[in-house]
């Protein structure tokens, strides 16, 4: 790990090659996993509030789980989450050519709102953690349905870090990114 400011930061962000690759994944990020996209409150207040903007972009199973239970649920922990249809695919979810995408940034990219998406969405597969110093960590989490972006990461020589660095500024600012490429570069001289 790597401090950096107020945040511990994986080595593993600086060091592995990654590149989204849709072509291969098809959205899976969207669809697999164990539970919805973590939110952070104020987001679940934009959801709630702009939900009509996403709405016409939704699958209509979507529409119906969000009808039946809400904008967003509550784990065990207490963490908030994107509501699944049918336990699996998250439901501001959409397909287009065989490939799952958000309604959220397709509403964002029609210029209908200016919120892209949930930050954890934007930075996948970088997953913060809140520690309980009250610091923030950020962990790699290491998937099998990005192997495509991990070969075409390699193929490009792409770190993560740089490849999601839009979603980095959006959470972090400039100087915390310029801050993991200065890390990075001083992992590779060691």
């Amino acid at each position: 790990m790597i401090e950096l400011d107020d945040k511990l930061v994986s080595e593993e962000v600086l060091t592995v090659r990654f590149r989204c690759d849709l072509a291969r994944c098809r959205g899976q990020c969207c669809v697999e996993g164990d539970g919805g996209a973590p939110l952070e409150l104020s987001e679940a207040e934009i959801l709630e509030a702009e939900y009509p903007i996403y709405e016409p972009f939704m699958k209509p199973d979507g529409v119906k789980v969000i009808e039946r239970e809400g904008f967003f649920t509550v784990d065990i922990d207490g963490e908030l989450l994107t509501p699944l249809i049918a336990g699996r695919e998250c439901v501001y979810s959409y397909e287009e050519r065989g490939v799952t995408l958000c309604a959220i940034e397709k509403a964002f990219f029609a210029g209908r709102t200016t919120f892209r998406k949930p930050i954890s969405c934007h930075l996948y597969p970088i997953r913060l953690i809140k520690l309980s110093d009250g610091r923030v960590g950020l962990n790699y989490h290491r998937w099998n349905v990005c192997a495509g972006a991990l070969s075409r990461g390699e193929k490009e020589g792409t770190p993560l870090y740089e490849a999601l660095r839009e979603s980095l500024v959006r959470r972090f600012g400039e100087g915390f990114c310029d801050a993991l490429a200065a890390a990075a570069e001083y992992l590779k001289d060691k």
